[in-house]
């Protein structure tokens, strides 16, 4: 299963990503999903930057297995999951 989360809404809202981070991955972890899509889009890159301190947190890292940096698209990341 692989979900998928778009920021471009809300790239400018603060607690609304950190809210909307948050619930992909518990939605990940309730669905045991193996891949999660995040698109903080192009643009100057602190979105991108933002999406990678949250994931670099200790809480969160613990539910993933990697993340990868999607090489043809700069504004998309893969959040990989592994299941036992």
């Amino acid at each position: 299963m692989k979900l998928k989360l778009d920021l471009h809404d809300i790239y400018n809202k603060g607690h609304d990503i950190d809210r909307a981070l948050r619930a992909i991955m518990d939605e990940a972890v309730a669905k045991k999903a193996t891949l999660v899509e995040i698109i903080p889009g192009k643009g100057s890159g602190q979105l991108k930057k933002r999406v990678l301190r949250f994931l670099d947190q200790k809480d969160v890292k613990q539910l993933y297995h990697r993340v990868e940096k999607d090489s043809k698209n700069f504004g998309r990341l893969f959040v990989h999951f592994r299941w036992k």
